[in-house]
Protein backbone atom coordinates (compact mmCIF):
# COMPACT_ATOMS: atom_id res chain seq x y z
CA UNK A 1 0.00 0.00 0.00
CA UNK A 2 1.39 3.39 -1.00
CA UNK A 3 0.44 5.52 2.00
CA UNK A 4 0.63 9.31 1.54
CA UNK A 5 0.58 11.58 4.59
CA UNK A 6 -2.58 13.73 4.71
CA UNK A 7 -0.64 16.96 4.32
CA UNK A 8 1.44 16.06 1.26
CA UNK A 9 0.66 18.12 -1.84
CA UNK A 10 1.16 15.87 -4.86
CA UNK A 11 1.56 18.78 -7.28
CA UNK A 12 3.68 20.86 -4.92
CA UNK A 13 6.21 21.47 -7.69
CA UNK A 14 3.74 24.03 -9.11
CA UNK A 15 3.25 25.89 -5.80
CA UNK A 16 5.55 28.82 -5.15
CA UNK A 17 6.76 29.08 -1.57
CA UNK A 18 6.55 30.19 1.14
CA UNK A 19 2.83 29.50 0.98
CA UNK A 20 -0.10 29.11 3.31
CA UNK A 21 -2.02 25.91 2.54
CA UNK A 22 -5.59 25.23 3.69
CA UNK A 23 -7.21 21.79 3.78
CA UNK A 24 -11.00 22.40 3.53
CA UNK A 25 -12.11 18.91 4.55
CA UNK A 26 -10.20 19.29 7.79
CA UNK A 27 -11.77 22.72 8.28
CA UNK A 28 -15.21 21.12 7.91
CA UNK A 29 -14.25 18.46 10.43
CA UNK A 30 -13.13 21.12 12.91
CA UNK A 31 -16.49 22.86 12.55
CA UNK A 32 -18.23 19.55 13.19
CA UNK A 33 -16.12 18.98 16.31
CA UNK A 34 -16.87 22.53 17.49
CA UNK A 35 -20.59 21.85 17.42
CA UNK A 36 -20.22 18.75 19.60
CA UNK A 37 -19.13 20.94 22.53
CA UNK A 38 -22.48 22.74 22.79
CA UNK A 39 -26.08 21.61 23.11
CA UNK A 40 -27.36 24.60 21.15
CA UNK A 41 -25.60 26.03 18.11
CA UNK A 42 -26.98 29.46 19.05
CA UNK A 43 -24.43 29.48 21.88
CA UNK A 44 -21.61 29.63 19.34
CA UNK A 45 -20.16 32.96 18.23
CA UNK A 46 -16.85 31.98 16.59
CA UNK A 47 -14.14 34.58 16.17
CA UNK A 48 -13.11 35.23 12.56
CA UNK A 49 -9.72 36.79 13.31
CA UNK A 50 -8.07 33.45 12.52
CA UNK A 51 -9.25 32.81 8.96
CA UNK A 52 -10.31 36.29 7.78
CA UNK A 53 -11.87 34.34 4.94
CA UNK A 54 -15.32 34.57 3.28
CA UNK A 55 -15.02 30.91 2.28
CA UNK A 56 -14.62 29.88 5.93
CA UNK A 57 -17.53 32.15 6.84
CA UNK A 58 -19.59 30.32 4.23
CA UNK A 59 -18.66 26.95 5.73
CA UNK A 60 -19.71 28.13 9.19
CA UNK A 61 -23.00 29.49 7.86
CA UNK A 62 -23.56 26.20 6.04
CA UNK A 63 -23.13 24.45 9.40
CA UNK A 64 -25.93 26.51 10.93
CA UNK A 65 -23.81 29.05 12.80
CA UNK A 66 -25.40 32.50 12.68
CA UNK A 67 -23.45 34.62 15.17
CA UNK A 68 -19.90 35.81 14.65
CA UNK A 69 -17.19 37.81 16.34
CA UNK A 70 -14.39 39.78 14.73
CA UNK A 71 -11.64 42.24 15.58
CA UNK A 72 -11.60 44.78 12.73
CA UNK A 73 -13.99 46.77 10.55
CA UNK A 74 -12.68 44.86 7.52
CA UNK A 75 -13.50 41.53 9.15
CA UNK A 76 -16.97 42.82 10.00
CA UNK A 77 -17.52 43.91 6.41
CA UNK A 78 -16.26 40.56 5.10
CA UNK A 79 -18.76 38.76 7.35
CA UNK A 80 -21.66 40.99 6.31
CA UNK A 81 -20.79 40.50 2.64
CA UNK A 82 -20.81 36.74 3.22
CA UNK A 83 -24.33 37.00 4.65
CA UNK A 84 -23.66 36.73 8.37
CA UNK A 85 -26.83 37.77 10.26
CA UNK A 86 -25.16 38.81 13.55
CA UNK A 87 -21.68 40.33 13.86
CA UNK A 88 -19.93 41.56 17.01
CA UNK A 89 -16.96 43.85 16.53
CA UNK A 90 -15.01 42.80 19.63
CA UNK A 91 -13.29 46.14 19.84
CA UNK A 92 -14.13 49.56 21.19
CA UNK A 93 -14.48 51.96 18.22
CA UNK A 94 -12.58 55.14 19.06
CA UNK A 95 -12.05 58.00 16.62
CA UNK A 96 -12.84 57.31 12.93
CA UNK A 97 -13.70 53.67 13.65
CA UNK A 98 -17.06 54.81 15.02
CA UNK A 99 -17.91 56.54 11.74
CA UNK A 100 -16.76 53.51 9.76
CA UNK A 101 -18.93 51.24 11.88
CA UNK A 102 -21.92 53.50 11.30
CA UNK A 103 -21.26 53.38 7.55
CA UNK A 104 -21.16 49.58 7.78
CA UNK A 105 -24.48 49.47 9.65
CA UNK A 106 -26.06 51.67 6.99
CA UNK A 107 -24.68 49.62 4.11
CA UNK A 108 -25.69 46.20 5.46
CA UNK A 109 -29.15 46.53 7.05
CA UNK A 110 -29.64 42.76 6.89
CA UNK A 111 -26.85 42.25 9.45
CA UNK A 112 -27.18 43.06 13.14
CA UNK A 113 -23.95 44.72 14.25
CA UNK A 114 -22.69 45.30 17.76
CA UNK A 115 -19.45 46.44 19.39
CA UNK A 116 -17.72 46.79 22.76
CA UNK A 117 -17.43 49.71 25.14
CA UNK A 118 -15.71 50.00 28.52
CA UNK A 119 -16.10 53.69 29.37
CA UNK A 120 -18.73 56.40 29.14
CA UNK A 121 -16.63 58.68 26.89
CA UNK A 122 -16.52 56.06 24.15
CA UNK A 123 -20.22 55.33 24.66
CA UNK A 124 -21.11 59.00 24.30
CA UNK A 125 -19.06 59.24 21.11
CA UNK A 126 -20.86 56.24 19.62
CA UNK A 127 -24.18 57.72 20.68
CA UNK A 128 -23.36 60.98 18.92
CA UNK A 129 -22.19 59.26 15.72
CA UNK A 130 -25.16 56.91 15.45
CA UNK A 131 -27.79 59.45 16.49
CA UNK A 132 -26.46 61.86 13.87
CA UNK A 133 -26.75 59.11 11.24
CA UNK A 134 -30.26 58.13 12.41
CA UNK A 135 -28.97 54.66 13.20
CA UNK A 136 -28.74 52.42 16.25
CA UNK A 137 -25.85 50.25 17.44
CA UNK A 138 -25.93 47.52 20.08
CA UNK A 139 -23.22 47.63 22.74
CA UNK A 140 -21.69 45.00 24.98
CA UNK A 141 -19.88 46.23 28.07
CA UNK A 142 -16.34 44.91 27.94
CA UNK A 143 -15.39 43.46 31.33
CA UNK A 144 -11.88 43.00 32.69
CA UNK A 145 -11.84 39.55 34.28
CA UNK A 146 -8.06 39.33 34.61
CA UNK A 147 -6.70 39.93 31.10
CA UNK A 148 -5.84 43.52 32.09
CA UNK A 149 -5.91 44.66 28.49
CA UNK A 150 -9.24 46.43 28.08
CA UNK A 151 -12.49 46.37 30.01
CA UNK A 152 -14.04 47.75 33.14
CA UNK A 153 -13.91 45.75 36.35
CA UNK A 154 -17.25 43.94 36.87
CA UNK A 155 -17.65 45.50 40.31
CA UNK A 156 -17.59 48.96 38.70
CA UNK A 157 -19.58 48.13 35.57
CA UNK A 158 -23.14 48.58 36.84
CA UNK A 159 -22.87 52.37 36.93
CA UNK A 160 -21.60 52.34 33.35
CA UNK A 161 -24.47 50.07 32.32
CA UNK A 162 -27.03 52.49 33.79
CA UNK A 163 -25.36 55.53 32.21
CA UNK A 164 -25.31 53.90 28.78
CA UNK A 165 -29.03 53.08 28.99
CA UNK A 166 -29.84 56.79 28.83
CA UNK A 167 -27.88 57.49 25.63
CA UNK A 168 -29.75 57.79 22.32
CA UNK A 169 -28.60 55.84 19.27
CA UNK A 170 -27.39 52.86 21.26
CA UNK A 171 -28.88 49.73 22.84
CA UNK A 172 -27.05 47.98 25.67
CA UNK A 173 -27.26 44.34 24.66
CA UNK A 174 -25.14 42.66 27.29
CA UNK A 175 -21.74 41.83 28.74
CA UNK A 176 -18.49 40.63 27.18
CA UNK A 177 -15.78 38.85 29.19
CA UNK A 178 -12.58 37.64 27.56
CA UNK A 179 -10.37 35.47 29.77
CA UNK A 180 -7.56 34.69 27.35
CA UNK A 181 -4.99 34.76 30.14
CA UNK A 182 -6.25 31.40 31.47
CA UNK A 183 -4.05 28.86 29.69
CA UNK A 184 -3.27 26.17 32.24
CA UNK A 185 -2.72 22.84 30.53
CA UNK A 186 -4.48 21.08 33.40
CA UNK A 187 -8.16 21.44 32.50
CA UNK A 188 -9.23 21.13 36.14
CA UNK A 189 -7.01 24.06 37.13
CA UNK A 190 -8.15 26.10 34.13
CA UNK A 191 -11.78 25.31 34.95
CA UNK A 192 -11.42 26.43 38.55
CA UNK A 193 -9.82 29.72 37.50
CA UNK A 194 -12.45 30.25 34.81
CA UNK A 195 -15.32 29.74 37.26
CA UNK A 196 -13.66 32.12 39.71
CA UNK A 197 -13.29 34.83 37.06
CA UNK A 198 -16.82 34.29 35.74
CA UNK A 199 -18.37 34.60 39.21
CA UNK A 200 -18.02 38.38 39.07
CA UNK A 201 -19.71 38.44 35.65
CA UNK A 202 -22.62 36.35 36.94
CA UNK A 203 -22.93 38.63 39.96
CA UNK A 204 -23.08 41.68 37.71
CA UNK A 205 -25.75 40.03 35.55
CA UNK A 206 -27.82 39.27 38.63
CA UNK A 207 -27.50 42.87 39.82
CA UNK A 208 -28.66 44.16 36.44
CA UNK A 209 -31.64 41.79 36.46
CA UNK A 210 -32.67 42.66 40.00
CA UNK A 211 -32.34 46.44 39.59
CA UNK A 212 -33.54 46.93 36.00
CA UNK A 213 -35.56 43.85 35.08
CA UNK A 214 -33.32 43.44 32.00
CA UNK A 215 -31.50 40.16 31.37
CA UNK A 216 -28.25 40.94 29.57
CA UNK A 217 -26.68 38.55 27.09
CA UNK A 218 -23.23 37.28 27.98
CA UNK A 219 -20.43 36.57 25.50
CA UNK A 220 -17.48 34.93 27.20
CA UNK A 221 -14.13 33.31 26.65
CA UNK A 222 -11.89 32.39 23.78
CA UNK A 223 -10.32 29.12 22.75
CA UNK A 224 -8.68 28.07 26.07
CA UNK A 225 -11.87 28.39 28.13
CA UNK A 226 -14.28 27.40 25.37
CA UNK A 227 -15.04 23.89 26.77
CA UNK A 228 -15.83 25.45 30.16
CA UNK A 229 -18.12 28.25 29.01
CA UNK A 230 -19.75 25.79 26.57
CA UNK A 231 -21.35 24.14 29.61
CA UNK A 232 -23.16 27.37 30.55
CA UNK A 233 -26.60 27.33 28.85
CA UNK A 234 -26.92 31.12 28.80
CA UNK A 235 -23.47 32.10 27.49
CA UNK A 236 -22.27 32.57 23.92
CA UNK A 237 -18.79 31.14 23.33
CA UNK A 238 -16.18 32.65 21.03
CA UNK A 239 -13.36 30.27 20.04
CA UNK A 240 -11.48 31.19 16.89
CA UNK A 241 -8.32 29.13 16.41
CA UNK A 242 -10.31 25.86 16.17
CA UNK A 243 -10.99 26.42 12.49
CA UNK A 244 -7.32 25.93 11.48
CA UNK A 245 -5.75 24.92 14.84
CA UNK A 246 -2.07 25.36 15.62
CA UNK A 247 0.81 23.79 17.49
CA UNK A 248 0.62 26.24 20.37
CA UNK A 249 -2.93 25.37 21.36
CA UNK A 250 -2.50 21.68 20.60
CA UNK A 251 0.32 21.66 23.16
CA UNK A 252 -1.56 23.33 26.00
CA UNK A 253 -5.18 22.33 25.31
CA UNK A 254 -5.08 18.53 24.98
CA UNK A 255 -8.81 18.20 25.68
CA UNK A 256 -9.67 19.92 22.39
CA UNK A 257 -9.40 17.40 19.52
CA UNK A 258 -9.22 19.82 16.60
CA UNK A 259 -7.15 19.01 13.51
CA UNK A 260 -4.35 20.96 11.87
CA UNK A 261 -6.05 22.42 8.80
CA UNK A 262 -3.58 25.15 7.77
CA UNK A 263 0.13 24.72 7.15
CA UNK A 264 3.02 26.82 5.93
CA UNK A 265 4.76 25.18 3.00
CA UNK A 266 8.41 26.04 2.42
CA UNK A 267 11.41 24.89 0.39
CA UNK A 268 15.03 24.31 1.15
CA UNK A 269 16.82 27.06 -0.76
CA UNK A 270 20.41 26.66 0.45
CA UNK A 271 22.81 24.39 2.36
CA UNK A 272 24.99 27.00 4.09
CA UNK A 273 27.06 24.54 6.15
CA UNK A 274 27.50 20.81 6.39
CA UNK A 275 24.96 20.52 9.18
CA UNK A 276 22.47 23.36 8.49
CA UNK A 277 19.86 24.12 5.87
CA UNK A 278 18.09 27.34 4.90
CA UNK A 279 14.40 27.46 4.01
CA UNK A 280 12.30 30.31 2.61
CA UNK A 281 10.14 30.78 5.72
CA UNK A 282 11.11 34.19 7.07
CA UNK A 283 9.50 36.63 9.50
CA UNK A 284 7.24 37.76 6.66
CA UNK A 285 5.70 34.29 6.32
CA UNK A 286 5.16 33.00 9.86
CA UNK A 287 4.30 34.62 13.17
CA UNK A 288 7.54 35.34 14.98
CA UNK A 289 6.50 36.66 18.38
CA UNK A 290 7.37 33.34 20.04
CA UNK A 291 10.92 32.24 20.93
CA UNK A 292 12.97 31.06 17.96
CA UNK A 293 12.59 27.36 18.79
CA UNK A 294 8.82 27.70 19.12
CA UNK A 295 7.57 29.22 15.87
CA UNK A 296 7.03 26.26 13.57
CA UNK A 297 6.90 22.46 13.78
CA UNK A 298 7.67 20.58 10.58
CA UNK A 299 5.46 17.52 10.17
CA UNK A 300 7.87 15.82 7.79
CA UNK A 301 11.04 17.04 9.53
CA UNK A 302 10.43 17.16 13.29
CA UNK A 303 14.13 16.82 14.11
CA UNK A 304 15.10 20.20 12.61
CA UNK A 305 16.17 22.82 15.14
CA UNK A 306 15.85 26.55 14.29
CA UNK A 307 19.08 28.51 14.64
CA UNK A 308 18.40 31.82 12.94
CA UNK A 309 15.45 33.71 11.52
CA UNK A 310 15.33 36.81 9.31
CA UNK A 311 12.84 38.44 6.98
CA UNK A 312 13.06 35.88 4.17
CA UNK A 313 15.06 32.99 5.64
CA UNK A 314 14.95 30.39 8.41
CA UNK A 315 18.17 28.57 9.30
CA UNK A 316 17.70 25.05 10.66
CA UNK A 317 20.25 22.69 12.17
CA UNK A 318 19.84 19.32 10.45
CA UNK A 319 22.93 17.51 11.80
CA UNK A 320 25.94 15.99 10.12
CA UNK A 321 25.15 13.72 7.18
CA UNK A 322 21.56 14.98 6.94
CA UNK A 323 19.31 13.94 4.07
CA UNK A 324 18.06 17.35 2.90
CA UNK A 325 18.66 18.76 -0.59
CA UNK A 326 17.95 22.09 -2.23
CA UNK A 327 14.34 22.06 -3.43
CA UNK A 328 13.01 19.74 -0.72
CA UNK A 329 9.58 20.75 0.57
CA UNK A 330 8.76 21.09 4.26
CA UNK A 331 5.26 21.22 5.75
CA UNK A 332 5.13 23.34 8.88
CA UNK A 333 2.49 23.78 11.59
CA UNK A 334 2.64 27.35 12.92
CA UNK A 335 2.87 27.79 16.66
CA UNK A 336 0.43 30.71 16.28
CA UNK A 337 -1.81 30.49 13.25
CA UNK A 338 -3.81 33.74 13.58
CA UNK A 339 -1.01 36.25 12.85
CA UNK A 340 0.53 33.78 10.39
CA UNK A 341 -2.62 33.90 8.25
CA UNK A 342 -2.48 37.70 8.31
CA UNK A 343 0.94 37.55 6.63
CA UNK A 344 -0.47 35.80 3.53
CA UNK A 345 -2.73 37.51 1.02
CA UNK A 346 -3.93 34.13 -0.27
CA UNK A 347 -3.92 30.46 0.68
CA UNK A 348 -3.49 27.46 -1.59
CA UNK A 349 -6.47 25.13 -1.24
CA UNK A 350 -5.57 21.44 -1.05
CA UNK A 351 -8.22 18.89 -1.95
CA UNK A 352 -7.63 15.20 -2.78
CA UNK A 353 -3.91 15.77 -2.40
CA UNK A 354 -3.72 18.52 -5.01
CA UNK A 355 -3.69 22.27 -4.64
CA UNK A 356 -6.16 23.65 -7.16
CA UNK A 357 -7.08 27.25 -6.32
CA UNK A 358 -6.50 30.15 -3.94
CA UNK A 359 -8.69 31.52 -1.21
CA UNK A 360 -7.86 35.17 -0.73
CA UNK A 361 -7.42 36.45 2.81
CA UNK A 362 -9.70 39.42 2.16
CA UNK A 363 -9.99 40.72 5.70
CA UNK A 364 -6.23 40.96 6.32
CA UNK A 365 -6.61 44.43 4.78
CA UNK A 366 -7.49 47.27 7.12
CA UNK A 367 -9.98 48.65 4.61
CA UNK A 368 -12.27 46.88 2.16
CA UNK A 369 -14.87 49.43 1.02
CA UNK A 370 -15.83 51.09 4.32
Amino acid sequence: MNFVEWYKILNAETLDTPALAIYPERVRENIRILKTFVKNVDNLRPHMKTSKSPEVAALLLEAGIRKFKCATIAEAEMLATAGAPDVLLAYQPVGPKAERLAALVARFPQTIFSCLVDNLTAGQHLSHVFQRASLTISLYIDLNVGMNRTGVLPAAAFDLYIALLDLPGIVVAGLHAYDGHLRDTDLAVRTEKCHEAFASVAALRNTIISKTGITPRIIAGGTPTFPIHAQRPDVECSPGTFVYWDKGYQSILPEQPFLFAALVVSRVVSLPTADTICVDLGHKSIASESPLNNRVYFLNAPELVPEGHSEEHLILRAGAGHRYQVGDILYGVPHHICPTVALHDRAAIVEDGQWNQFWYTHARDRYLTV
